[in-house]
């Protein structure tokens, strides 16, 4: 529980009257709106969990918000990252919370970190915060941000979204379990798409990042039914809720620093494979591609290895789809011996990455292939700007 120094802690006419609905309720109170002007609360990404949890948390007259991004809006941010405009894209995202905080509560002082989170700086940002809410959305990051909250003895409010589904809980509480006891080890690199690669229903973050807003208002005000040992779990394509106990490991590594978390992670070992394979992989950009096409050479057949709602948004002329997933249960394979008839084989797909794992499990067969670099989004970008980008 945070025990503030409410002494000092002043509401204005406009703050009795701004949060009237707060005030009048007993669990709140006006020691409870006190409490909420004299807390901090730190944000991890200002994305599709970040967007909604930052409205809220201003509009419940959070004292001070610190903000850690480094990234800038984009068109395809704009679908669930409410928090931003289309007068913001290609500007830092930091900028653009800050700009809309400050319009729902002018009073709210916040404060911009402009930088990737590192094992190096992040237990300087951390140490102001009182509460510390993880809105990230790799691995690494939420590595560091557990460990960095273990060591200073951070409440961490975390939540997760992939496609339809989504996890919150908090971690590090009042004795509670942290992100370890759930995730002692971190997936392989690659295993888990990311929602670039997968989607996200837009509507979904913001059930997730409400919930988490939920759970560090109710830390500030001394709750004590947090989620702090229970994982919700939401299904948006259901609408459904169900709840995972959660327990400390009595086992588990002692936190005594912080680490290299992209090595614990495996990302560099991933990276220097991916290399290896890329340096034996034969590869051909999309101009080469078109050049290739508006050729009359009949010696190729081009796969799109995409999902099919994918390829409905957009096709590169004459490519036959064959969805990865297809390829990699076996299928596909067939498929695509029988559509290649002796032909050499080129695939492709959004960006080149599952048309490269196609074509190393496809070699595996003794199906020799060529990946196009950057996939269609490169082909939109380089050769057909009438390609849908997405």
């Amino acid at each position: 529980m945070l025990n503030p120094n409410l002494d000092d802690i002043q509401l204005s006419k406009d703050d009795y009257e701004r949060y009237a609905r707060h005030i009048i309720l007993p669990e709140v109170g006006l020691e409870g709106q006190k409490r909420l002007k004299a807390a901090s609360v730190l944000c991890i990404g200002t994305g599709g969990l970040g967007s909604p949890l930052l409205l809220y948390l201003a509009a419940a007259g959070i004292g001070r918000i610190g903000i850690v991004d480094f990234d800038v809006v984009d068109h395809s941010n704009l679908q669930r990252q409410v928090i931003h405009g289309t007068s913001w894209v290609g500007k830092p995202k930091i900028e653009s919370a800050k700009h809309r905080i400050l319009e729902i509560n002018p009073t709210c002082q916040v404060d911009l970190y402009n930088t990737r989170l590192s094992s190096e700086n992040a237990l300087d940002i951390f140490r102001p915060y009182d509460v510390v809410i993880d809105g990230t959305d790799n691995f690494p990051t939420r590595y560091l941000t557990n460990d960095a909250c273990v060591l200073l003895d951070k409440p961490n409010v975390y939540g997760s979204i992939f496609r339809f589904e989504g996890q919150a809980t908090v971690f590090n509480y009042e004795g509670g379990p942290n992100y370890r006891d759930l995730y002692p080890e971190p997936p392989p690199p690659g295993m888990v798409p990311s929602c670039a690669e997968g989607g996200v229903l837009g509507v979904l973050p913001g059930i997730i990042g409400v919930i988490q807003a939920t759970e560090a208002i109710k830390i500030i005000l001394g709750s004590n039914t947090t989620l702090s040992g229970r994982l919700l779990l939401y299904n948006a394509l259901e609408m459904s809720f169900r709840e995972l106990k959660l327990r400390p490991n009595p086992v588990r590594p002692v936190i005594e620093k912080l680490i290299d978390y992209e090595q614990f992670c495996g990302i560099p070992q991933a990276q220097a494979e991916a290399e290896q394979e890329k340096a034996a992989m034969q590869e051909m950009t999309v101009t080469e591609l078109k050049a290739l096409l508006d050729s009359d050479a009949q010696d190729y057949v081009l796969i799109d290895v995409r999902n099919p709602n994918e390829y409905e948004i957009a096709q590169i002329p004459g490519a036959v789809l064959i969805p990865l997933p297809d390829i990699e249960q076996g299928p596909g394979v067939e498929k695509v011996k029988a559509v290649l008839n002796g032909h050499r084989l080129i695939a492709h797909c959004k960006m080149g990455g599952r048309s490269a794992t196609a074509i190393r499990i496809l070699k595996e067969h003794g199906i020799d292939g060529t990946n196009v670099v950057g996939g269609i989004t490169a082909w939109s970008q380089e050769v057909d700007s009438s390609v849908p980008q997405y």
